[in-house]
């Protein structure tokens, strides 16, 4: 008879051995399966830092105060909406972005920089026709072979010029593209601030997220859009 009561002792330790594993792995297994905390979004500012991106910035939150630029100064913190009032504009009319603070801003376009006085006549003048079969003396014209001639751009291309604070100064003569890159290409501004340069006889301007292009000088409409690379992709 003692046979059978070491085969019941035998089965009660597996069964008490069984559920203490089955309880050590429910333990286990179950722990893994707990929700993760919630991980801050990481930005190139760091960890939950707040990221702005200047073309979306005409879409931020109506409520939310930005530094609010009139004339140039400085006039206190102001939604987009009342900034804009305050300048007498649009909202679209203002450039929005960070400023040198490192602060959300709103300026109108070019505020802090305005068109410069144009460059000379000779800096800016259409690069005419050479007649490579012209051997005449200069101020001597043959009444007989005169005759109107088109005049047609050199295939080097236009002028091109940067307005440097105080002065132009020629970077070359190329395409209105290439002119674009060389002035612009790797170079962002700031809301309210503006880059100048010229090719031939338009005026080109550089404003946050695009480069502008005038014929008088004055009024400015768009000539590419910038990237937030601070590159011209519709130019390449």
């Amino acid at each position: 008879m003692q046979l059978p009561t070491d085969n019941r002792v035998i089965i009660a330790i597996g069964v008490g051995l069984a559920i203490l594993a089955a309880v050590v792995l429910a333990l286990v297994f179950g722990g893994s399966h707990e929700p993760a905390a919630p991980k801050a979004p990481e930005t190139e500012e760091g960890p939950g830092g707040l990221q702005v991106d200047l073309a979306d910035a005409p879409s931020l939150e109506p409520t939310r105060e930005l530094r609010c630029f009139v004339d140039g100064q400085f006039v206190g913190m102001a939604t987009l909406a009342d900034c804009a009032r305050r300048n007498g504009l649009a909202t679209d009319a203002l450039d929005v972005g960070l400023d040198e603070t490192g602060n959300l801003a709103a300026a109108p376009t070019a505020s802090f920089a305005p068109p410069p006085t144009l460059p000379t006549a000779v800096e800016t003048a259409d690069v005419g026709v050479t007649d490579p079969y012209d051997t005449g003396v200069p101020g001597k014209v043959d009444q007989q072979t005169q005759q109107p001639e088109p005049r047609v751009e050199r295939a080097s291309g236009t002028p091109c010029l940067r307005y440097t604070g105080s002065d132009w100064r020629e970077l070359g003569r190329m395409s209105l593209n290439q002119c674009v890159q060389a002035l612009y290409a790797g170079t962002c501004v700031r809301p309210g601030d503006a880059q100048y340069g010229r090719h031939g006889n338009l005026t080109l301007r550089l404003v946050p997220r695009r480069v502008e292009q005038s014929n008088d000088n004055s009024r400015f409409r768009i000539l590419a859009d910038q990237d937030r690379s601070c590159q011209f992709p519709s130019l390449n």
